[in-house]
Formats: C-alpha cells, sequence, structure tokens
C-alpha cells in the first residue's frame, strides 16, 4: 500500500520554526519528485516548494524563499520541509506530494499524504 505521512505540523509563534516529515513507502521513491503544498482557509492549494528525485537542488515559491528549506534523504525514503521565520499568512493545511512522469509524458504517477495543520499565531 502506497503511503505517505505526514508529521511535525503544530501551533507555532510568528517569527518561529517548524520542520514537517513526510515518510513514504510503498513505491521507488527515489524515482519520484516530492512537493510540498498547502492550502489556506478560503485559498487555492498552493506548491511550496519542489525537489527532483535526484535531490540535488530544490525550487521554492516567491512567498517562501530564503526562509524554507525542502530536502529529501533517499535511503529513509523521507521528505522534509524546515520552515523558519514563520508568518501567519504560512498558516494551512501542508501536504506530501509524489509525482512521476514517463519519458514520453503521456504517463504519470501522483500520491498525496493525509496532510498536516501548521498554525501560525501569538
Amino acid at each position: 500500500q502506497v503511503q505517505l505521512v505526514e508529521s511535525g505540523g503544530g501551533l507555532v509563534q510568528p517569527g518561529g520554526s517548524l520542520r514537517l516529515s513526510c515518510a513514504a513507502s510503498g513505491f521507488t521513491f527515489s524515482l519520484y519528485a516530492m512537493s510540498w503544498y498547502r492550502q489556506a482557509p478560503g485559498k487555492e492549494r498552493e506548491l511550496v516548494a519542489f525537489i527532483t528525485s535526484v535531490g540535488e537542488s530544490a525550487n521554492y515559491a516567491d512567498s517562501v524563499k530564503g526562509r524554507f528549506t525542502l530536502s529529501r534523504d533517499n535511503a529513509k525514503n523521507t521528505v522534509y520541509l524546515q520552515m523558519n521565520s514563520l508568518k501567519s499568512e504560512d498558516t494551512a493545511v501542508y501536504y506530501c506530494n509524489a509525482r512521476r512522469n514517463s519519458s514520453s509524458g503521456r504517463l504519470s504517477w501522483e500520491y498525496w499524504g493525509q496532510g498536516t495543520q501548521v498554525t501560525v499565531a501569538p
């Protein structure tokens, strides 16, 4: 069974830090690009960060650049999101995503975690 299990969410004060983890199982983790998305109340789902299957670099939404760091450990089948200098606007449900495309681009595989709540409030 494919599983993406997120952990590390919670309540934090503005300026604080949290580290989210996503543990993957049931598929070949090293073949998949990994992403973190978030969805705030009344807002559309937003791509926060993306990392390739190789994991040599990551890309970030402008709103989190310089504050968030996405990394992956293929040996542990785990992806992380280190969140620093948190702001109230970072409050959202954060979702872990895994996806892979075929070489032709005509086929794709995608999995989602259940989400973890991050609340930034005084």
